[in-house]
């Protein structure tokens, strides 16, 4: 095996492109899911992992070989994802918009508006990925929409830190090399960091963890979710929700929160005898659907993706995406008359 890396690196250095691509393809998924922790954003983690690979191609002559490929591409990467965030500017928050439906007074305006889903199917092989001895978060935790959306509050560096050392287990060292710093650095962004990530998300520590993803108890959650969703059941639909229960609906500020406010936003959806059809997906892990509204034509138009946030056997959290983002999940825009 590492005869044949030796060759495989050896005629990428001479300008071999296969060679390039067998060696880093491997590592694809993984970095992208990477990128996507550090921005928050599918579209920006691919633009960033594209530049990435672009750059490792053109620099290739220039690895030595002294960290593995692997450590060496998340230098590259991680490098990529701050520059990006350092330069981008804040997506504008939108307006509601949505004809007919006029929704109660948010309970606070959200700081994260430009946060999108990661739809499962790209993590399949990226959740497999080794993860070294400092990694102190699961896989599933660490793709969590909790998780990734309280990533993006956080300063660009110690995100990065945080990711390396807690998501992916790299050790100081490593990560000192990757971010041209000192170990005495790294280690004091990664205590800010994790003291920052602990404040605004102290709940999770207290809250019973989610049923495991495609058990009969999550079935069995979903199962009441789109029969109370569909029929617009709003008392079976308040049932299933925790006292706490928290909505929120990127690019739209609006955030709702509590038992009683999150009933009076879904009456607002469900009035006028407005009523969808849901279609399973999974995105960051979780469940989620595609819904549309039922048309009086028989055809059903996509309105977003509704992603659950599950705490032992209630929704916690129900998170609204624009349906933009239906096309990655293999969602169509409309569904035929039933």
């Amino acid at each position: 095996m590492e005869l044949v890396a030796a060759d495989l690196i050896s005629r990428a250095r001479a300008g071999d492109g296969d060679a390039f691509r067998e060696l880093t393809e491997p590592h694809r998924r993984e970095l992208q899911v990477h990128c996507y922790r550090m921005l928050g954003s599918v579209q920006d983690a691919e633009d960033v992992l594209q530049d990435t690979l672009l750059a490792a191609w053109q620099g290739f002559a220039g690895f030595e070989g002294r960290a593995s490929l692997r450590t060496w591409l998340y230098r590259i990467a991680t490098n990529r994802c701050l520059n990006a965030r350092r330069s981008a500017s804040r997506r504008p928050a939108k307006q509601w918009d949505i004809p007919h439906v006029h929704p109660p007074e948010p309970t606070r305006l959200g700081e994260v508006v430009w946060l999108e889903p990661y739809p499962d199917t790209l993590m399949e092989v990226a959740i497999t990925a080794p993860a070294g001895p400092e990694a102190r978060y699961e896989q599933a935790e660490s793709i969590s929409l909790a998780f990734v959306t309280a990533l993006q509050v956080l300063p660009p560096r110690q995100v990065a830190v945080l990711i390396l050392r807690d998501v992916l287990g790299f050790r100081a060292s490593e990560v000192a090399g990757m971010l041209d710093s000192t170990v005495e650095s790294v280690n004091s962004a990664l205590k800010r960091a994790r003291a920052s990530l602990q404040d605004r998300r102290p709940a999770a520590a207290g809250s019973e963890p989610p049923p495991a993803p495609g058990s009969p108890a999550e079935d069995a959650i979903v199962a009441r979710f789109v029969s109370a969703y569909e029929s617009a059941d709003l008392g079976a639909l308040v049932a299933l929700l925790t006292g706490d229960v928290f909505v929120s609906m990127p690019p739209m500020p609006l955030e709702y929160q509590g038992q009683d406010v999150v009933a009076r936003f879904c009456a607002s959806l469900f009035g006028g005898g407005r009523r969808f059809d849901l279609v399973p997906t999974r995105a960051n892990g979780q469940p989620a659907f595609g819904a549309y509204l039922r048309s009086p034509d028989g055809v059903s138009h996509g309105t977003g993706l509704i992603v659950l946030t599950l705490t032992g056997g209630r929704i916690c959290a129900m998170t609204r995406f624009e349906n933009s983002v239906l096309p990655w999940f293999g969602l169509p825009r409309s569904l035929p008359a039933r």
